[in-house]
């Protein structure tokens, strides 16, 4: 802390200066506004954590608060968070932490590498360690920690959507002497016990068996990927469902891993093999199907006449780079008249659901003046779109639960990817 006190100077209206005459209004001082008695133990608790270093890097040029998408609807971002810790703040104990989807935006442009995807993981560990944590939070990770899944749901019920759906789908956990298959498809939580998202499972399913693809899921003994958890500062929880679904990685002989969540393939590809030390051969189920796309082609019977647009998931693209796949898909649909959002790709805006956003509804609330879902929805309908598609199990139940809060029923569709393919290979339950 400095000890030099600055002295107040007033303008003098005649002033020469080493025989240089400085008079004039220009010569006005003014205290200056550097903060120079202040207790910065907060930013440096962050900074003293493993993973929270970055926290110190900031040197304020604020170009994260641009592309912040909580910046959008509220006021946040790193540079914001950094003079806060500066005058004071206690993040462990403050809302801010929570705010942070994890989306990658302001990395992408700081140029001092500050790193909110290792700092707030890192602070929430701490927080989480603590008692600290929103009951809404809190909720979840207990239904995670006791059923594997965020719903609460017994594991038994993971297969439910199955139930009364005549296509083969090869449950290796209910296999006595499970045989090898080319793909492991990793259904996912809100694929397995989401309505809208069986509505897409129940797609894939089709398109993998038009396609000839020799699948197989885990069934019952799938569990949640645990990136959201991760990202929350569960880290014990999920290194034990990363133990647990390696575990089921080994068990069952494949050649390819595939994935509904973007989440899922973050985890898999970034994170597991840290826990387990085995490398995946991962690819989202874009990717898997980007690769097929002649056969995909070929097998669509029918147009998809709508305006398209479509929301890349932060988990996808930012943080692993895959923008082409599900563009590939969209662009291969007859009929389609594909258009971009104003902020796409490497500059496209968050859908609230990461960083255990998904569950952080009512403290984002107070602090935000709408949901982020819902300033995406209303991009989309102001580029003229009917569909909004997507490939996240999240931004279904997000983006559709926004249209209805903004009122724009009946002015915009969501629809994941695979929904699309499968109306046009001729699936009569789809609607276009």
């Amino acid at each position: 802390m400095s000890e030099h006190k600055y002295e107040k100077w007033i303008q003098k209206d005649n002033v020469v200066i080493d025989g240089i005459d400085i008079s004039g209004e220009w010569n006005k001082m003014y205290e200056p506004r550097e903060i120079t008695e202040y207790d910065i133990t907060g930013l440096e608790n962050v900074r003293d954590l493993a993973g929270g270093e970055s926290m110190g890097w900031c040197y304020q040029c604020a170009q994260c608060i641009g592309v912040c998408p909580v910046d959008n609807v509220g006021s946040y971002g790193p540079r914001k968070i950094y003079r806060k810790l500066q005058t004071g703040m206690d993040l462990f104990t403050h809302d801010d932490l929570w705010m942070c989807t994890t989306c990658s935006n302001c990395l992408r442009v700081c140029p001092k590498e500050v790193d909110m995807m290792k700092i707030m993981p890192a602070v929430r560990e701490q927080a989480v360690l603590n008692g600290n944590v929103p009951a809404e939070l809190q909720e979840m990770l207990q239904n995670v920690a006791e059923y594997g899944n965020p719903m609460g749901d017994s594991a038994r019920k993971r297969v439910k959507w199955m139930k009364k759906f005549d296509e083969p789908v090869r449950d290796l956990s209910k296999e006595d002497n499970p045989q090898p298959v080319d793909v492991l498809w990793y259904v996912s939580d809100y694929f397995s016990f989401h309505g809208r998202g069986n509505d897409a499972a129940k797609s894939m399913v089709r398109v993998f068996n038009r396609l000839n693809i020799d699948f197989g899921i885990l069934g019952k003994e799938e569990k949640c990927d645990g990136d959201s958890q991760r990202l929350v500062g569960e880290t014990g929880l999920f290194e034990e469902l990363a133990e647990h679904n390696g575990a089921q990685f080994d068990k069952y002989e494949h050649n390819k891993l595939v994935v509904s969540d973007p989440h899922a393939y973050n985890a898999f590809k970034n994170f597991y093999p840290k826990v387990t030390k085995k490398e995946y051969n991962v690819e989202h189920y874009t990717q898997f199907l980007a690769e097929r796309i002649d056969d995909i082609s070929a097998l669509m019977k029918r147009p998809f006449p709508k305006k398209v647009t479509f929301h890349d998931p932060c988990y996808l693209g930012r943080h692993n780079g895959e923008y082409e796949a599900p563009r590939t898909l969209l662009k291969a649909v007859p009929g389609i008249e594909f258009g971009e959002m104003f902020r796409c790709k490497e500059q496209g805006y968050c859908c609230g659901g990461g960083g255990g956003g998904m569950w952080l509804d009512g403290l984002v609330a107070d602090h935000t003046t709408e949901r982020l879902s819902e300033n995406r929805v209303k991009e989309a309908i102001e580029v003229g779109a009917e569909v909004l598609a997507v490939c996240c199990p999240y931004e279904v139940s997000r983006f559709e639960d926004a249209i209805k809060s903004t009122n724009n029923d009946g002015k915009l569709v969501v629809m994941d990817i695979i929904e699309i393919l499968d109306y046009c290979m001729g699936n009569d339950d789809a609607e276009a």
